[in-house]
């Protein structure tokens, strides 16, 4: 398997190129080591996304919160939550990842839309884990692998993927419950966007935990809060990642001298190139 790369914007949004075109669904097969150190981007999508752990496991974070996943067991995430799957100890795990865009389950009718916004909003629970021990979840795993086996069929039948899209979206919904949070959460989330926005823009600068804060609109101690919580991370160990993550790109991209290779502000090329070697 080739690297398996994630094309997420400023704002940590993905863009997700579909298995068809107009068909708004993502169905493929990935390993962690496709990732620089066994993590993928922080990122989020309007899209259900589920994953089928086939051999290895993972940890995968959700809006702040992070569940482990075993060989046989799965995720279900719900839309617009920020995630992504990690290994700290570097090991490889190999998965199915199933994606679903709203449009397929009738976001662009009144029912349809209601009905989203009811079982796939805000107030609903951000995630499910799926555990093959138990009935109803083992059925969505079993659903969900025969989906990519459509997907990726020589005669992938339209009006199948859809009714099978459908079904899974279906069993979710039955068991997903209500779980109002934080009124703000939409606030909340907004304003982290626009602090990492303003992170990746800047990010070969000098920045101050004030300048990232200032992009949100809260203070430093704020900013600090909503990282730690919601992101993991501090805001300076993020904004190290993502220029740790960039050089690399920049190292692994060029034809050029690395001696000729600008850096962002504060980090020496040395030992970027030491870090994205042991990386790969």
């Amino acid at each position: 398997m080739d690297k398996f790369a994630l094309e997420v914007f400023s704002d940590l949004s993905e863009r997700l190129n579909y298995n068809l075109p107009g068909f708004p669904l993502y169905a493929k097969k990935g390993a962690l080591h496709q990732f620089d150190r066994f993590a993928a981007a922080y990122h989020w999508h309007p899209d259900l996304e589920f994953i089928v752990v086939l051999d290895g496991e993972m940890d995968y974070y959700v809006n702040g919160q992070t569940v482990h996943l075993d060989k046989g067991n799965g995720i279900f995430v719900n839309s617009k939550r920020l995630h992504y799957g990690f290994s700290a100890a570097k090991s490889d795990c190999t998965f199915l990842v199933i994606v679903i865009h709203p449009a397929l389950l009738g976001e662009n009718t009144l029912a349809g839309k209601a009905y989203l916004e009811e079982k796939f909003a805000s107030g609903t629970d951000d995630y499910l884990l799926l555990s093959s021990q138990t009935s109803w979840q083992h059925a969505i795993l079993l659903a969900l692998t025969e989906l990519y086996d459509e997907v990726h069929s020589n005669e992938g039948n339209l009006l199948r993927l859809l009714s099978q899209a459908v079904s899974i979206c279906a069993g979710i919904a039955d068991h997903i419950q209500q779980a109002p949070g934080n009124p703000n959460d939409e606030q909340v989330w907004m304003t982290i966007r626009k602090m990492t926005r303003y992170i990746h823009q800047h990010y070969d600068a000098k920045l101050t935990i004030d300048e990232i804060a200032a992009a949100g609109s809260v203070c430093r101690s704020r900013c600090c809060e909503l990282f730690k919580k919601h992101v993991g991370w501090t805001p300076n160990n993020y904004l190290t990642r993502y220029r740790l993550q960039k050089s690399c790109e920049m190292l692994k991209e060029t034809k050029m001298p690395v001696g000729e290779i600008a850096m962002p502000a504060g980090f020496k090329r040395q030992v970027i190139f030491r870090m994205c070697s042991v990386n790969n």
